[in-house]
């Protein structure tokens, strides 16, 4: 059952809901809407041979962090990371990351797939971007970027993602990307070896 606008307020209100910083004024009926960050992690095409998760290998990455007043041009068909301004997780709730449809019907996707937060995960979340029109898209930091929806559990989970985790070790800082470039070194060094 998804909470509404009544019931996400009083969560926040009681601290079940964590949600930084809190507008009322961006509650819709059972949503929240959330505002885009100033970071961004894109790919170096010509420097990246492929990728390859099983093993590890990853794209070499640049960061990019806008000033005030810079805005960030997505081309057709490029992928990026950017991230959510707004600070937000749920120890009780499972919350669910959308796409708003104004975006949508203008060919931006704001998740491939990675849409749920577990309870007990506390993050400025990654949005995979990516720019489904044949026409560049402007996005600009502090816009309306995508909607949080709050779930109720059938129960407690068995195991908390603070402590389980993908980033558990300091899971109240929130996500912090991974530096790729190091990673992708040491797994190119040991692809070849095997080969020799």
């Amino acid at each position: 059952m998804f909470l509404s606008d009544v019931d996400i307020k009083k969560a926040v209100k009681a601290g079940d809901i964590v949600l930084s910083d809190f507008d009322p004024s961006r509650l819709r009926p059972a949503s929240y809407d959330i505002l885009l960050g100033n970071k961004f992690i894109v790919n170096h095409p010509y420097r990246s041979a492929f990728i390859d998760p099983v093993n590890k290998i990853f794209p070499k990455t640049h960061d990019i962090e806008l000033t005030k007043g810079e805005t960030f041009v997505l081309h057709p068909g490029l992928s990026i990371l950017g991230f959510s301004k707004d600070y937000f997780g749920s120890s009780k709730y499972m919350v669910e990351v959308n796409g708003k449809s104004s975006l949508a019907r203008i060919g931006l996707l704001v998740h491939n797939s990675a849409s749920l937060i577990n309870p007990g995960h506390f993050l400025n979340v990654a949005l995979e971007l990516c720019n489904l029109n044949n026409v560049p898209i402007i996005l600009h930091p502090g816009m309306s970027i995508a909607q949080l929806t709050f779930s109720t559990l059938s129960s407690s989970p068995m195991t908390e993602y603070k402590k389980v985790g993908r980033y558990s070790s300091d899971n109240m800082r929130g996500y912090i990307p991974p530096k790729r470039s190091t990673a992708l070194k040491r797994n190119l060094l040991r692809i070849k070896r095997k080969s020799k």
